[in-house]
This record gives structure tokens, C-alpha cells and sequence, in this order.
């Protein structure tokens, strides 16, 4: 058994373009043993295609073509998977197709589900953002759910969301901007409070600690970023302009088995594959 299992996660900004761009060279050379992906972009065949037959997949694709997507491929096949964040009939109030995956594996021989999640990005005061504060909510539910089910859980992906002030350059001309509001930002106040206990959120709202973790604030300590996503505008990659918007988010027990954290940011601009950087964890079997 291996003494590590590597779990990578990576909004790809669409699949095709990404390994036109160089994305396989990255994934042969990384040895990744489960990869989540976001905004995936394509057809069944695609994936198939580009990743090759030493692959498992698991894709939700967006019922409109061109957007969103999520997918899990994998070294070894999932022994079970999901699809869909809440009850059927809050699918479409949330917007959640091509966005939430389920998948599960082992880790030292106990059940290790990895989600793939794409939160969206929304807009203050119009029905994106409704649909996004349906989906946070749906998203608190599922991580009660899946904490009282298992002991290793991992919800990874683009959640569009900058928690702290540390987690974008530029917060002060952002509060005001979805991915960073007071209210989505209290959402992960509770997302990683003390289970069980009391939470003030930064926008004067209370509510129930759920006890996660976040590894890549437990990982990098109190400093900015490290970042995960840079604008396309102007020299935001070069000056490192960015915003950490990409997570693992996994249960106590877990984050007690994290072995490495790494955010791969490119070398430069033009060797970039994607607007958002992969983000690798290695979990120890033991």
C-alpha cells in the first residue's frame, strides 16, 4: 500500500484548451493519484481522450454545453459516487448541475470520499447571487452529513469565495464584490468554527460551528495567499495579484493526515494552463 495518496484539485478553465496549454506535461509529471477538476468544458469523449486509458473517470458534465462541468478521475476506480448537491428538487433553485460530485476510495482501509466542487462565481444583488447563497446553504448540509457518515472526507475545488483578508491581494477593493462579501465569507466562519459551538461570522450573523478544516490556511499559516487565482487583466499573475479561492476543505481526522501541501503556480504568464493553479495535498495512509 502506498504510504501517501496524492489528491490534486484544479478548476482547468476548460480541459481542451488546458492541455493544449501544456496540462498533460504537468499531470505526467506529478503523479497524482486522484484528480478533481472544475469548469471542465467538455463531452464524455473528450475526457477520455485527453486523459487517457489509465484513467477512471466520474464527470458531471453542465446541461448547458460550454459551461461549468465537474469530474473526478482516478488511479484506482471509486468503489461508489454521487451526483448533485441537495434534493432533486433543489437542483435547479441552486444551479447545481456540473457542479458537485462525489467519490469514493480508501485511505489505510477506511472509506475516503473526495468531492469535486465548483461553487459559482455570483453577482450582488440579482438572481446569480441567489443562487449561490442556495448553494452555500445546500453545501453546509451535505458537509454535516458527510461528517457524521465518515471519518476522512475532502471537499475540494474552486469555491469562489476568499475567506480571510489574507486570502486576497487586493480585499479592500473587493468587499463589496461577490467572492468576497461579509455574508458569503461568514458561511466559512462556520465552515471551520469549533464543531458544535457558537460562531460570530464577520457579518454580525451567529451560527453553528461544523468543525472542518481548511489545510491551505493550516498548511501556509498567517500570510497572504498563497494564491490560487489570477485575473487575465493586466499583470495580475506577474505581481501576484490573486485571490486563494481554491480549497481542500476535509475533517478533522483527515487534516490530521496531511503529509504536503503545494500550490503549483506557474513558472511565468506564459506557461500557465489555466487561470486558477492546481492544488496538491498528500494524505498519509497512517
Amino acid at each position: 500500500m502506498a504510504e501517501t495518496l496524492r489528491v490534486a484539485s484544479v478548476n482547468v478553465n476548460g480541459i481542451r484548451a488546458a492541455f493544449r496549454k501544456g496540462m498533460g506535461d504537468w499531470l505526467e509529471a506529478r503523479n497524482v493519484d486522484v484528480l478533481a477538476m472544475q469548469e471542465v468544458r467538455a463531452q464524455d469523449e473528450h475526457l477520455l481522450e485527453l486523459l487517457g486509458e489509465e484513467w477512471h473517470i466520474l464527470h458531471e458534465p453542465c446541461e448547458i454545453k460550454g459551461r461549468a462541468g465537474v469530474a473526478i478521475a482516478s488511479r484506482v476506480p471509486a468503489a461508489a459516487h454521487r451526483i448533485g448537491l441537495g434534493a432533486a428538487e433543489e437542483q435547479e433553485r441552486i444551479q447545481s448541475s456540473g457542479r458537485w460530485i462525489e467519490a469514493d476510495f480508501e485511505l489505510g482501509g477506511k472509506p475516503f470520499t473526495v468531492v469535486s466542487n465548483y461553487t459559482h462565481s455570483g453577482e450582488v444583488d440579482t438572481p446569480r447571487q441567489e443562487a449561490k447563497w442556495a448553494f452555500l446553504d445546500a453545501l453546509g448540509v451535505r458537509m454535516q452529513e458527510l461528517a457524521a457518515e465518515r471519518e476522512f472526507a475532502a471537499i475540494v475545488g474552486d469555491f469562489n469565495v476568499g475567506h480571510r483578508e489574507l486570502d486576497i491581494k487586493n480585499w479592500k477593493g473587493n468587499v463589496k464584490r461577490s467572492g468576497f462579501l461579509p455574508r458569503e465569507r461568514a458561511y466559512f466562519d462556520r465552515f471551520f468554527g469549533p464543531a458544535g459551538e457558537t460562531v460570530a461570522g464577520v457579518d454580525g450573523s451567529e451560527g453553528q460551528g461544523l468543525g472542518w478544516v481548511d489545510v491551505g490556511r493550516t498548511w501556509a499559516g498567517e500570510v497572504d495567499g498563497p494564491y490560487s487565482w489570477w485575473s487575465n487583466r493586466g499583470q495580475a499573475f506577474d505581481n501576484d495579484t490573486g485571490w486563494r479561492i481554491d480549497y481542500h476543505v476535509v475533517t478533522p481526522a483527515l487534516a490530521e493526515r496531511v503529509a504536503d501541501y503545494r500550490i503549483d503556480r506557474a513558472a511565468s504568464y506564459a506557461e500557465r494552463w489555466s487561470d486558477h493553479a492546481p492544488v496538491v495535498v498528500d494524505y498519509r495512509a497512517s
